[in-house]
């Protein structure tokens, strides 16, 4: 699909000093965040509230996902001070809620799992009021390294469905949508307390048919909190959009979720996982 974005996907850039704060911070503590890597459309509008996703284990990404824009190849070894770094921007910056995502690390035995593990116990030792979010790759289904990062005690446990079975081969040709699935069961078999999340993407071609069977199979695996938004390319490299989906359609897809029985649902045009993530936590608790 070409041409300009429909009305209501037009956003007003932010620009201001805190942004450039922000970046200034980050870049000092050579630190990565997805909302860079991935070219974040909300990215300046976060960066201007000074709060963002730090993205650990490097910079580039051992799969080759056809929607996301991050770098792919062969990663660098994990850096051992990545994980203080991470904390204390936390700190620096404020944050009630700290979002921890990744790049895949298939060359690595444990996923990065450890690294995630000793990333949340610095956030707990230098932010300590902070509540932490991890967004994980699926460690290639391995139980001991979701164990491991269960075990570090995350107040959410977010792991991205992403899109409907049928467009994994497309969208996500290295991932496996029953392994990711069986990812979420995994967690809150260990530790049922935990708050799970997942999100989608719309717009690549799926029917609303299928996403609400998404939904179905997540809150079969007891999932708490569940994400909608557009997918919009982020270069001519990644996959084209094939929808620009209506308004309306993230009203309906937030009132079925929420009579599945989901905590809470954010769906919308500008909804990616990690955005607003306190705030839709906040919600979640409250009720």
């Amino acid at each position: 699909m070409t041409g300009r974005f429909p009305p209501w996907l037009r956003k007003t850039i932010v620009t201001s000093v805190k942004v450039a704060h922000t970046r200034e911070l980050l870049s000092g503590l050579r630190l990565h965040t997805v909302c860079q890597g991935a070219r974040c459309p909300n990215q300046a509008e976060c960066f201007s509230r000074k709060v963002a996703t730090f993205m650990i284990l490097g910079d580039t990404c051992t799969r080759g996902c056809a929607f996301c824009a991050v770098n792919k190849g062969t990663p660098a070894a994990p850096d051992s001070g990545e994980p203080e770094r991470v904390a204390e921007a936390a700190a620096v910056l404020g944050l009630k809620h700290v979002v921890v995502t990744s790049v895949t690390r298939d060359d690595l035995p444990d996923g990065g799992a450890g690294h995630f593990a000793g990333t949340i116990g610095l956030i707990r030792k230098i932010a300590p009021d902070a509540t932490i979010e991890v967004l994980t790759p699926d460690f290639q289904g391995k139980p001991e390294s979701i164990a491991e990062v269960v075990a570090a005690g995350p107040d959410v446990f977010n792991h991205n469905i992403e899109t409907v079975p049928r467009l994994y081969p497309t969208v996500r040709p290295q991932a496996d949508f029953t392994r990711s699935v069986d990812f979420l069961k995994k967690v809150k078999e260990l530790a049922p307390g935990i708050t799970t999340k997942s999100g989608l993407m719309v717009g690549l071609g799926e029917s609303s048919e299928e996403v609400l069977n998404v939904m179905r199979i997540l809150r079969s695996a007891s999932c708490d909190i569940l994400t909608i938004g557009q997918y919009l390319r982020p270069s001519d490299v990644q996959l084209p959009v094939m929808e620009y989906v209506l308004p309306e359609t993230y009203d309906f897809y937030m009132e079925k979720g929420l009579s599945m029985g989901f905590g809470e649902v954010a769906a919308g045009p500008w909804v990616r996982s990690s955005y607003q993530a306190g705030e839709v936590y906040r919600k979640y608790s409250l009720k």
